[in-house]
């Protein structure tokens, strides 16, 4: 369960609330003028969200690498026309 902070209150429990991360696996959010800033995660909770990122960016450059290949032969009229024909086909709906 994440727990929230202000980072004022983080000044003082710096050293309480890493250990907290750290050890207890408490992700913490943190807060100014009671918006959202930033967080706190453990170590292996930010690796594993870097590896699904790069992962995820990966993904879509061979999607558009694959994108572009399939639609280099198509002219701008062509293109716009099939837009076109999209939304109104989701405009029917």
């Amino acid at each position: 369960m994440k727990k929230t902070i202000a980072i004022t209150e983080l000044k003082t429990r710096c050293d309480a609330v890493i250990d907290e991360v750290a050890e207890e696996h408490v992700p913490y959010v943190l807060t100014r003028a009671e918006h959202p800033r930033a967080a706190l995660v453990p170590y292996q909770d930010f690796l594993r969200f870097q590896a699904l990122a790069d992962d995820v960016h990966e993904r879509f450059d061979r999607t558009r690498a694959a994108f572009r290949h399939r639609t280099a032969d198509l002219g701008d009229e062509e293109v716009a026309a099939d837009v076109e024909a999209a939304l109104a086909e989701v405009r029917a709906r």
